[in-house]
C-alpha cells in the first residue's frame, strides 16, 4: 500500500510538470524605480479589464465555459493584450444595495470558502501562462457588486440585512461603507479571505499561487475609498497595513492598492501621494470615468468628447507629478466610455470611444518614447463573446457575464469582440509597445 501511494504521488508530480513545461515562464515582473521590468527591459503595456475570467470555468457548463477562455484569450493575444485585471475574491449572496451581486461567491458566508470557485481562476492563470499573459488580482470591493465592504459590515452586525438589501443614497452608501476601515472584525475577515487567495496551489499546474509569473500584481480592492473625511486617518492605516502584510507573504509579486486616484481620495492629491509612499506599495493606478463624473450630460457623447479628452488630460497630468516624486510607475487601470448615443446594443457606433481611447493610448505612448512613468492600461472593459439580452437591461444569474457588472446596463461600457474599429486601434497601438519592449 506504501509503495502504491509513492507511485501515486510520483504520476502526479510529473503531470505538474508537465503542465508547468507546457506553460510559459514569462518571469515575474519587478519595479526598478518608475519602471516595471520584464525579463532586464522596461515592460509597457495595453490590457483590459476581464474581472469575470475567473468565473467561466465554473459555470453549470463548464467545458463550453473553458472554450469561451481559450477563444477569448487567443483573441486578446491577437490584438497584442497581454495584461489582464481579474477578480479573485468575491463575498455573501443576495441583493445588495438594491441590485442583484454577482454568483457564484467565494466566501458565501463570513469564514466559510468555496474552494472551487478558485478552480475557474486557476484555469484562466494556466491558460494565460501559456500565451504569455499576466493578470492584477484584486482581492475584495470597495463597491457592491460582488459584496465587498459592505458585506463584511452586514456580517459584523455594523448594517442591517433591511440596510444592506434597500438601494442607499449617495450618501448612505458613503456612510455605511466607510465604516469598513474601522472595523476591526472587518478588517480580520478580510484579511482571512487574502489569505485563502494567496495560499491557493493551481490545480492545473500545481504552482501555488505566490509562486506564479502569470500574476503581476496584487491589489488590494477594486476602487478602496476612505468615502468619508472621518474615515481618511483609519483608511491609511489599512492601505499601509495590508500592503506590508501581503508582502510578507509574496516576495515575488508586485503590490499596489487599486485606486482612482484624487477622485477617490477624498479629492485630495495629498493623500493620493500619502497612500503610495509606503515602499510596499509598488505602483499608482488612476481610473477616469467621465460619464459617472459628469464630464458629459445627455446622449450625444460625440459633441462632448474633446472636453472629455481636455479633462481626462488634466487628471491623468495631475497624477503623473505625483508619481515622479515617487518615482513609481502609474497605470491608467480603467477608462470607458459609451457607445454613440449611449446605446448598449453591439451594433450600436463607437466614434466616440475610439477617439477617446486614442487619445489615451497616446498619452501613454508618449510615456514610453520617453521612458516616463505612465506604464500602461487597461481598458474596461472586455465584452469578449457575450452579448446583451434584447429587452433586459441588467444582468440575472444564468446570463453570461460580460464587462459591465451586474448592477449596471448590459452593454454600457463593454467592447465586444465584434467592435472591428476599435480592435484595430487597440492593436495599432498595442503593437507599437510590444516591437519596443522586445
Amino acid at each position: 500500500m506504501h509503495c502504491k501511494r509513492k507511485v501515486f504521488s510520483l504520476i502526479v508530480m510529473m503531470a505538474f510538470a508537465f503542465c508547468a513545461i507546457e506553460a510559459k515562464d514569462v518571469g515575474f515582473i519587478s519595479r526598478q524605480g518608475h519602471q516595471f521590468i520584464r525579463n532586464n527591459k522596461p515592460y509597457y503595456f495595453i490590457g483590459v479589464n476581464y474581472w469575470y475570467g475567473g468565473m467561466l470555468a465554473i459555470g453549470k457548463d463548464s467545458t463550453k465555459g473553458k472554450e469561451r477562455v481559450k477563444k477569448e484569450l487567443d483573441f486578446l493575444k491577437s490584438q497584442g493584450v497581454n495584461n489582464l485585471r481579474v477578480l479573485a475574491g468575491s463575498e455573501g449572496y443576495g441583493l445588495v444595495n438594491g441590485v442583484e451581486r454577482l454568483r457564484p461567491s467565494l466566501q458565501p458566508e463570513q469564514g466559510r470558502f468555496q474552494p472551487d470557485i478558485l478552480r475557474g481562476l486557476d484555469y484562466l492563470l494556466s491558460e494565460m501562462a501559456k500565451r504569455d499573459m499576466v493578470a492584477v488580482l484584486y482581492l475584495s470591493n470597495n463597491w457592491e457588486w460582488s459584496g465587498g465592504f459592505l458585506q463584511y459590515l452586514n456580517w459584523n452586525k455594523k448594517i442591517s440585512d433591511s440596510t444592506m438589501q434597500s438601494k442607499m443614497s449617495w450618501d448612505g452608501l458613503r456612510d455605511n461603507t466607510s465604516m469598513f476601515y474601522s472595523c476591526e472584525p472587518c478588517k480580520q475577515a478580510y484579511l482571512k479571505q487574502v489569505d485563502f487567495i494567496m495560499n491557493r496551489v493551481n490545480k492545473y499546474t500545481g504552482r501555488p499561487y505566490i509562486h506564479d509569473p502569470a500574476i503581476m500584481a496584487w491589489q488590494l480592492a477594486n476602487e478602496p475609498r476612505p468615502m468619508r473625511t472621518s474615515a481618511v486617518e483609519d483608511y491609511k492605516r489599512w492601505t499601509s497595513s495590508v500592503a506590508s502584510y501581503i508582502k510578507s507573504k509574496d516576495k515575488n509579486h508586485l503590490v499596489t492598492i487599486g485606486t482612482e486616484g484624487i477622485m477617490g481620495t477624498d479629492e485630495s492629491a495629498e493623500l493620493f501621494r500619502e497612500i503610495h509612499t509606503p515602499p510596499q506599495v509598488d505602483y499608482l493606478t488612476v481610473h477616469i470615468w467621465p460619464k459617472n463624473w459628469q464630464w458629459f450630460k445627455g446622449t450625444d457623447i460625440n459633441a462632448q468628447v474633446k472636453e472629455v479628452i481636455k479633462r481626462s488630460d488634466e487628471y491623468i497630468s495631475r497624477h503623473v507629478g505625483i508619481a515622479r516624486a515617487l518615482r513609481k510607475p502609474m497605470v491608467i487601470e480603467e477608462f470607458g466610455l459609451p457607445r454613440d448615443q449611449h446605446l448598449f446594443s453591439p451594433a450600436g457606433a463607437t466614434t466616440a470611444r475610439d477617439q477617446y481611447f486614442k487619445a489615451v493610448f497616446s498619452v501613454l505612448r508618449r510615456s514610453h518614447e520617453t521612458g516616463d512613468v505612465i506604464s500602461g492600461c487597461n481598458i474596461w472593459s472586455f465584452g469578449g463573446m457575450a452579448r446583451p439580452r434584447e429587452g433586459q437591461l441588467f444582468w440575472k444569474e444564468g446570463d453570461d457575464f460580460m464587462g459591465d457588472p451586474p448592477q449596471e446596463e448590459q452593454g454600457l461600457n463593454s467592447i465586444f469582440d465584434s467592435d472591428a474599429t476599435t480592435w484595430s486601434l487597440i492593436k495599432s497601438f498595442a503593437d507599437t509597445l510590444l516591437q519596443k519592449n522586445s
